[in-house]
């Protein structure tokens, strides 16, 4: 009953900016114009092997980590349509060449830990992606999301850990659902996630949908993933 009750409040109760605090508006359009990019390639340093290249919308500091923090960790659903339509940008940095218009572009989310989905009362990756995907269609892009990762066995969270411990906390720990492998290997798919920290989360993601292709396709040699934000220093790499 939790999502229930977090879709009704926000129509009932006062609502306040997510980045800044500013009453009446769940998102400014000060805080609201920092997700709007432009999308920069972002890497993790160090970068995990496997990493396939990542873009992000925006920098995760200031308005915009609160603003992802208050869709996580808050509840607050309506920031969804915002955080989707900035990392639609993205997705569309990170296509390694024009979609066909006769098949949909799969977004693929990195999965929440299944005991965090029930804490939160949702996946906020998921709902992310499935607004992109909403975004994307708009602009002509043939879009779906597509949650097909699953956790295998279960894993520490995240937070707090080293990048080496993420590494070995994340490692082997996600696979395809069973029966998706042919729709993957059909289709162009892009991993998103709303933000990129050490890259361990996404690194493994793709060995996951790799392994699943069992070497058939080449799409998964040219694999990319886009993400809302990544810390300032992911961008300020690229430039040395």
């Amino acid at each position: 009953m939790r999502w229930w009750w977090r879709e009704i409040a926000g129509l009932v109760l006062p609502v306040a900016c997510g980045g800044c605090g500013r009453p009446r508006t769940p998102l400014c359009e000060e805080c609201g114009g920092r997700l709007e990019g432009p999308p920069a390639r972002a890497r993790p340093c160090p970068e995990p092997r496997g990493l396939p290249v990542v873009f992000a919308a925006a920098r995760y500091e200031d308005a915009v980590r609160a603003v992802l923090l208050a869709h996580k960790e808050r509840g607050a659903l309506g920031l969804a349509g915002p955080l989707g339509a900035a990392l639609a940008g993205a997705v569309r940095a990170a296509m390694p060449q024009a979609p066909d218009e006769r098949e949909p572009l799969l977004l693929v989310p990195v999965p929440s830990a299944p005991r965090a989905v029930r804490a939160r009362g949702h996946d906020p990756a998921r709902r992310i992606a499935v607004a992109a995907a909403v975004a994307l269609r708009r602009t002509g892009t043939y879009a779906r999301a597509l949650p097909v990762l699953r956790q295998r066995r279960t894993v520490a969270d995240q937070s707090g850990l080293t990048a080496r411990r993420r590494l070995a906390n994340m490692a082997g720990a996600l696979e395809v659902a069973s029966g998706a492998e042919r729709l993957l290997a059909a289709h162009a798919a892009v991993l998103v996630d709303d933000v990129m920290t050490t890259g361990a989360s996404l690194a493994e993601a793709a060995r996951a949908l790799r392994a699943a292709s069992g070497g058939r396709s080449s799409r998964y040699t040219r694999m990319s993933a886009a993400v809302v934000a990544a810390p300032p220093l992911s961008f300020e790499t690229n430039r040395n």
